[in-house]
């Protein structure tokens, strides 16, 4: 999976919440992307009280997806 290039000038997110960011990026629920947490498929990091989802963790759960399709096939 190729995460969306910014414009020039524009910084991508290396760090997304839950309800912002990481929801609009994988486009699933609120309730999916937290139990996707929970099993450990998808992972993230705590900065004081809150939790992110790297960018890096998102482009990996796509690869295991992508990778789980080919083994089914």
């Amino acid at each position: 999976m190729t995460l969306a290039v910014p414009e020039r000038g524009v910084i991508a997110p290396q760090l997304y919440r839950v309800p912002d960011g990481a929801m609009r990026a994988l486009n699933m629920t609120r309730t999916l992307v937290y139990d996707l947490i929970r099993s450990g498929r998808l992972r993230t990091v705590k900065e004081g009280r809150t939790r992110f989802v790297p960018a890096s963790a998102i482009a990996e759960y796509v690869a295991l997806l992508e990778r789980e399709a080919g083994e089914n096939q």
